[in-house]
């Protein structure tokens, strides 16, 4: 088989052993014992099928994503499991599928859940400057993860649903982009305390001590996702500067044989640090992405598609006759202010755990797939 055989035969494979209340790709859920629920971690490859769904025809991609929301989203618009009140973006990641399932179906309770998630960043905690907190549980804490988590929801419903005013989210990335990018290299740390009260953040500028390569990784998904959804103007001009100037800085860390990025990225061949796959697939689709909306040279579908097929030839491989994708950082995070060892150190990152086949390393792969069938 060829790899786009291998890739897609990987894919109906974890879909057909999946199902609502056990997904083979949420490894945590998993590790836990515990059934799924409305997370972020199935929103990124829920996000990822619709994307094969588009760029293939293959019906049964679009089915799973609709009987998986099905599980969750009732006929009043009442998602089960969600709970408003935690005030946590990553779980507003997962309402994006609803835009296209409303699209595709026309049932109005995809239209309702859209609104319950919309309601949550409505009365979501802000920091003084006007971003939105991680969660209740972070106070006054921005963290680039949920930059991807809620801003691409956002933009999606104000073009859907709401009066397409998109200058709150622009507001919130600019505001990302001058208290968390680093002058000397270009890229942005994990997190910032804009009360710079938590033990991790530096008591000057409130970032956190390290930069890692996911959240980086999400940030870079979350700009050129927004890209394509936001109108030329001078918002989108703004979001584009951001970005391209954030895709030129990663790119000079880009490991030279393989195209990949490394888990802490600005330490290369540092001890305990390694290639990391979701970061790295994150990328590769930023610059496919960005390169195919013009916003970038056309050298970054190169870049791209090199860092891709890094990973394949790395991380990508068979156990019996069933594909493997590994090297995936399970999970990192900082803090809250009872769990010290989430302190943003880089020993910190290199010691979370490294595991196959989870969606925050398969979804986007995938996705970095799908741009390439574009080029085809």
């Amino acid at each position: 088989m060829t790899l786009s055989e291998q890739i897609d035969a990987y894919i109906l494979h974890l879909i057909q052993t999946s199902t609502p209340e056990r997904t083979q790709w949420n490894i945590e859920r998993i590790r836990q014992g515990k059934p799924t629920n409305w997370n972020y971690i199935d929103g990124c490859m829920l996000t990822a099928l619709l994307a094969m769904a588009e760029i293939t025809g293959d019906y049964r991609y679009f089915d799973f994503v609709e009987g998986f929301a099905d599980a969750f989203v009732s006929e009043d618009g009442s998602i089960r499991t969600y709970d408003a009140s935690a005030c946590n973006l990553d779980d507003i990641n997962e309402g994006r599928i609803l835009f296209p399932l409303y699209r595709k179906t026309g049932r109005e309770k995809y239209r309702l859940a859209a609104d319950v998630l919309y309601q949550q960043l409505l009365h979501q905690p802000r920091t003084e400057e006007g971003n939105f907190w991680h969660k209740a549980i972070y106070p006054d804490q921005v963290w680039l993860d949920g930059i991807y988590m809620a801003q691409p929801f956002y933009a999606l419903y104000e073009k859907s649903f709401g009066s397409g005013d998109f200058s709150d989210i622009v507001q919130q990335i600019e505001t990302v982009s001058r208290r968390m990018r680093d002058p000397l290299t270009g890229l942005y740390y994990h997190g910032y305390d804009a009360g710079r009260s938590i033990f991790w953040a530096d008591p000057v500028t409130g970032c956190s001590a390290n930069f890692w390569l996911r959240s980086i990784g999400w940030f870079s998904v979350a700009l050129a996702d927004l890209l394509e959804i936001l109108p030329a103007g001078a918002q989108r001009e703004k979001l584009s500067g951001i970005f391209s100037s954030l895709m030129e800085s990663i790119h000079r860390f880009a490991e030279e044989d393989t195209g990949m990025y490394w888990q802490v990225p600005d330490q290369p061949g540092r001890e305990g640090n390694y290639l990391e796959t979701s970061g790295s697939s994150m990328i590769a689709y930023a610059m496919l992405k960005g390169a195919r909306l013009g916003v970038l040279k056309a050298d970054y579908a190169a870049y791209g598609q090199k860092t891709f097929f890094g990973i394949a030839e790395k991380y990508l491989s068979f156990s019996g006759d069933v594909l493997n994708l590994g090297g995936i950082c399970l999970v990192a995070g900082l803090g809250p202010a009872n769990n010290l060892r989430r302190d943003g150190s880089y020993e910190y990152y290199i010691s979370e755990p490294v595991v196959e086949n989870d969606a925050k390393g398969v979804a986007p792969f995938l996705l970095a797939y799908t741009e390439i069938k574009r080029l085809s």
